[in-house]
C-alpha cells in the first residue's frame, strides 16, 4: 500500500479521522440490495461516497487504535504510512475486513456506474487498501 500523508488520511478515515474525508451516518440511508439498480445521477453518487466516509470516520472513532494509526499516517511520508497502515492492519485482520466492507460500496459505485467517485492520489489510496 502506497499513502501519502494527505491520501492515507482522507482514504481510510474518509476513508478516518477526517477522511479518504461528509459526516453521514450509515443509518441514514438503507443499504441497497443486489438486485436493485444503482443510482448513478450526481446526487446518487455523491451521497454514496459521503455516506460511505461518514461510516468509515464513525467506525474509525469507534476504535482508537485504528484511527490513531491513520491518523498518525497522515503525517508520514508515503512509503511510511503504507508500511504503518499495513503493519496494523495486518496485527489486527478483523479491522481490516470491516473496514474494507464499509468501504465497498464506493469501489462498487465506480463499476456499475462506470464512474471515477474519487481524486486520482485518493483513488489510488483507496484500490490499494482495497486490494489488501
Amino acid at each position: 500500500m502506497k499513502f501519502s500523508g494527505t491520501t492515507a488520511r482522507r482514504r481510510v478515515a474518509g476513508i478516518t479521522a477526517g477522511c479518504l474525508l461528509g459526516g453521514i451516518a450509515a443509518a441514514t440511508i438503507a443499504a441497497p440490495t443486489a438486485a436493485a439498480a444503482p443510482d448513478c445521477s450526481a446526487g446518487g453518487v455523491s451521497n454514496t461516497v459521503s455516506t460511505t466516509l461518514g461510516s468509515a470516520r464513525a467506525y474509525l472513532n469507534s476504535h482508537p487504535s485504528a484511527n490513531q494509526v491513520v491518523g498518525a499516517a497522515f503525517s508520514q511520508p508515503q512509503d511510511q504510512a503504507a508500511a504503518t497502515l499495513r503493519g496494523y492492519f495486518t496485527a489486527n485482520p478483523q479491522e481490516y475486513y470491516d473496514l474494507k466492507g464499509i468501504l465497498a460500496p464506493i469501489g462498487d459505485t465506480q463499476r456499475q456506474c462506470n464512474v471515477a467517485v474519487l481524486p486520482p492520489e485518493l483513488a489510488s489510496a483507496y484500490s490499494q487498501f482495497m486490494a489488501g
